[in-house]
């Protein structure tokens, strides 16, 4: 940005009226009514007009760079006030600390929905192993089912067990659950990693290429690569759903690894901040 505006920086405009540019106003009434004092109005309108008839480019181009100056770039310096001070310094560590519980809580949420289908599929194999009830022949060669029905089998029983769990499964959900939760992670997780690399540079100047700045960048691109899947999962691929879940599980590792690079910073920002 600052080479940027270094490019745009048009030339200083002098400051020092020219005595032989002074131009008065006609009527003293004017000046009067227009609340000008007999000292001030001559010096005020030269030093005006003439910085606007020595300029090429229109009012808004000349007004630009004293709003982009180049050395406004180098930050660190109290330009920003309350943007470099400490109070918004904290607020990623804390947004990030609260992501990573909330991570954690999502991925319990997406694992109970995955069980939800898992289970079925359990319960089907379960279903190919019962055998029929078997069936009585009576003497003139009718069929009849049995008087006592037979006990249930164990494949029987854990059939009976897992379609319970089903029940509860789907009573809690997880799959609406699973998905907003991962939209909020997305939504704010993508926002406070743009926003710690730009606090950085508003108490700093610059980055700092490193550990902590590598892994939160590579879990902003895992956190937009796993969401990127979900429409191949929502058609059924179960290799979009594998995939899914290593990244989020990638994902966590590094978050865990980021930890104590994060603590440091933190150490550093009370050390070389102030309130607010």
């Amino acid at each position: 940005m600052a080479s940027t505006v270094s490019f745009l920086r048009l030339p200083s405009l002098s400051q020092n009226p020219r005595s032989s540019s002074v131009l008065l106003l006609p009527n003293p009434s004017i000046r009067l009514k227009l609340g000008f004092s007999k000292d001030s109005d001559n010096l005020l309108l030269s030093t005006a007009l003439d910085q606007l008839r020595s300029a090429s480019l229109p009012l808004t181009t000349v007004a630009l760079p004293f709003f982009l100056d180049a050395k406004d770039a180098l930050a660190a310096g109290g330009e920003f006030g309350i943007l470099e001070g400490r109070t918004l310094a904290l607020i990623h560590p804390l947004v990030m600390s609260g992501l990573f519980v909330y991570t954690l809580w999502a991925g319990y949420l997406g694992w109970q929905w995955r069980r939800v289908r898992t289970v079925q599929d359990e319960i089907n194999e379960l279903k190919k192993q019962v055998k029929p009830a078997p069936v009585s022949v009576a003497s003139d060669g009718s069929s009849s089912p049995p008087q006592e029905a037979p006990p249930p089998s164990p494949a029987q029983l854990k059939i009976q067990q897992l379609t319970e769990e089903r029940k509860e499964l789907i009573k809690g959900g997880y799959r609406d659950r699973h998905f907003n939760a991962g939209s909020i992670i997305l939504a704010f997780g993508v926002f406070e990693a743009v926003g710690g690399g730009l606090n950085t540079w508003f108490r700093t100047g610059k980055l700092f290429p490193g550990p902590h700045l590598f892994a939160g960048s590579a879990i902003t691109v895992l956190w937009a690569a796993a969401a990127a899947l979900v429409p191949a999962m929502q058609k059924g691929s179960e290799t979009a759903r594998n995939l899914h879940i290593a990244l989020n599980f990638l994902n966590v590792v590094l978050f865990v690894w980021q930890i104590p690079t994060g603590i440091e910073i933190v150490f550093k920002v009370f050390e070389f901040t102030k309130w607010p």
